[in-house]
């Protein structure tokens, strides 16, 4: 028997012999709360005997049907980039997990870029349209797509999902798309959906070890936006320590801070984004999954 994950290259590789004991690639048991991811088929639903929850048990038939599921998406994932080479639209896949303030900071940046930039917005959430919502009337054209109407409710959001929000996108009219990925730290790091770069909006409020924890997301981030800097005067939070614990796995990560609420460090952020919606210097993951 064996168990199979994905590393954050997006390389497919099976593990055997460990009935009865985790590894430590096993980043979902981090994830509270969360049971089987039914669309990705990748978490701990069926197919898995859980027992005393002390292991997983994973056979031949899972490893063929989660290979099956990760080969579609990067077909798709292909087919999402060559839509965006065509209509000279740069994107950028944002992640973090629930609270840390991407949509508050998406509202700034709006604002921010002005009349330059044509922005769209694909924005993923599991129930209701409250954060697009907040995003109507900044100038973006904005898509949304709710996971739990087709997709079992994903915590994430993958290729296909993204797929189909693109028919409410005027692509060849826009110079750069901000994907707003569902509010999570493990799941939204495993899925290429065809993005050029990869950006993660991180909260003072966190935590200093959250790097070392979930490393998969911290280490596919082409940038790492810092938020919620005006409350370090009250918080018992050394950023010295995330920073250096961001660097031991990945050390090559860009890290802005930012207050979305002050608009502190919103300068370099949009500055970032300028540069990757004109190809002048950012980072780029197009060549396929990170």
């Amino acid at each position: 028997m064996g168990r199979f994950h994905r590393h954050s290259d997006g390389t497919p590789h099976r593990h055997d012999g460990l009935d009865g004991e985790h590894d430590e690639h096993d980043e979902h048991d981090e994830h509270d709360g969360h049971g089987g991811h039914g669309h990705g088929g990748h978490g701990h639903g069926a197919g898995s005997e859980v027992g005393d929850h002390s292991g997983y048990r994973t056979g031949p038939e899972r490893v063929e049907l989660l290979e099956g599921i990760l080969s579609e998406n990067d077909r798709t994932a292909a087919a999402n980039r060559a839509d965006f080479a065509a209509n000279g639209v740069s994107v950028v896949n944002l992640m973090s997990s629930p609270g840390a303030g991407k949509t508050t900071l998406l509202r700034r940046t709006l604002a921010t870029l002005g009349a330059g930039i044509n922005v769209g917005v694909v924005e993923g959430d599991i129930e209701t349209s409250l954060d697009a919502d907040r995003l109507e009337g900044l100038g973006a054209e904005v898509t949304l797509v709710n996971t739990s109407a087709g997709f079992g409710a994903e915590c994430h959001l993958d290729a296909v999902m993204v797929r189909s929000a693109l028919a409410g996108l005027s692509l060849s009219a826009l110079d750069l798309v901000v994907i707003e990925n569902v509010g999570n730290l493990v799941c939204p790091a495993e899925f290429d959906v065809g993005e050029h770069a990869r950006a993660m909006v991180f909260s003072v409020t966190e935590g200093e070890e959250k790097p070392l924890k979930y490393p998969v997301m911290f280490r596919s981030a082409d940038l790492v936006v810092v938020n919620k800097v005006d409350l370090l005067p009250y918080l018992d939070f050394d950023l010295d320590l995330f920073l250096s614990n961001l660097a031991d796995v990945n050390p090559g990560a860009t890290v802005i801070r930012t207050s979305a609420r002050t608009g502190e460090g919103l300068d370099g952020w949009c500055s970032w984004l300028r540069d990757l919606a004109t190809g002048s210097g950012a980072v780029s993951s197009a060549d396929g999954a990170r």
